[in-house]
């Protein structure tokens, strides 16, 4: 029979330091380029939960009303982790406030509470998707504000165009010529194709999960880089039709439509530069 004594065992085992070294060098070749150790495609590493980024923006922030979180989202940061590890990004140039209750255009106008739009009576940074036409999907956040959320309408790619392109290549029919960089986020419907966003999104949280977050943007606008002007696509809602609810970054592409009179009045009360 083997010895089986503590030194044997010792031996079996291999010196602690050894051990610590393999783990050092697994842990460095899961690392990613900037450093942090979770590795962003590893099977053998892969979390459900994410665990929040120092600059991931947090519950304070989408906990405001729904007018001035619809202003604050221009020039913040989505992103997008697929489930192959893969990251897109796309900084938000265009947005519409629905304010519920006595919005004519909402989903929960009159405080109206449903299966389909339940998030929008979650907490702030809860998603709402829905679906039109029975195949384009369109993404909200919610707001303070019972039944209010925000419509992200546009976002200009930042990373993963080549990989957005694919996606948004699968939903269109038949031969088409490839997208240039500003169609492929240029409305709600395409940047959901662009970025994998479907009803299985619907009531995340933006603060909690693995696959979708904000962070914030480098360069945010001023109130004069800001365009305020009426909601697109919500048909005869009375004066509701006209309320300036959506705002888009002026003066960027890849803002699905642009309001040129509002752009030209900006323009005309801007003071003039004597120098």
């Amino acid at each position: 029979r083997p010895d089986t004594g503590p030194a044997q065992r010792r031996r079996r085992r291999g010196p602690v330091g050894s051990c610590t070294a393999r783990l050092g060098r697994l842990q460095a070749a899961v690392s990613t380029p900037d450093g942090n150790s979770s590795p962003k495609s590893s099977k053998y590493f892969a979390t459900e939960k994410k665990q929040p980024q120092p600059s991931q923006l947090q519950a304070d922030f989408f906990n405001q009303p729904c007018i001035s979180l619809a202003k604050s989202f221009l020039g913040q940061i989505l992103v997008r982790k697929l489930p192959d590890g893969r990251e897109l990004w796309g900084r938000i140039v265009e947005t519409e406030a629905y304010l519920g209750g006595e919005d004519e255009a909402s989903h929960s106008k009159g405080g109206k509470q449903t299966q389909r739009n339940a998030a929008m009576f979650m907490k702030p940074g809860t998603l709402y998707v829905y679906q039109i036409y029975g195949i384009y999907f369109c993404v909200n956040v919610s707001s303070q504000g019972e039944g209010a959320a925000v419509l992200l309408r546009s976002l200009e790619p930042l990373q993963g165009l080549d990989v957005m392109r694919e996606l948004r290549s699968t939903s269109r029919k038949g031969p088409a010529k490839p997208l240039k960089d500003w169609q492929l986020c240029n409305g709600p419907s395409k940047l959901c194709q662009a970025f994998g966003i479907d009803k299985a999104f619907d009531q995340r949280d933006l603060t909690q999960d693995a696959a979708i977050w904000m962070v914030p943007g480098q360069e945010l606008p001023g109130e004069q880089d800001v365009v305020a002007t009426a909601r697109i696509g919500i048909g005869n809602r009375g004066e509701w039709s006209q309320k300036p609810l959506r705002f888009y970054l002026r003066g960027n592409k890849f803002v699905s439509v642009v309001d040129k009179k509002m752009e030209r009045e900006m323009a005309a009360m801007e003071p003039i530069s004597c120098s």
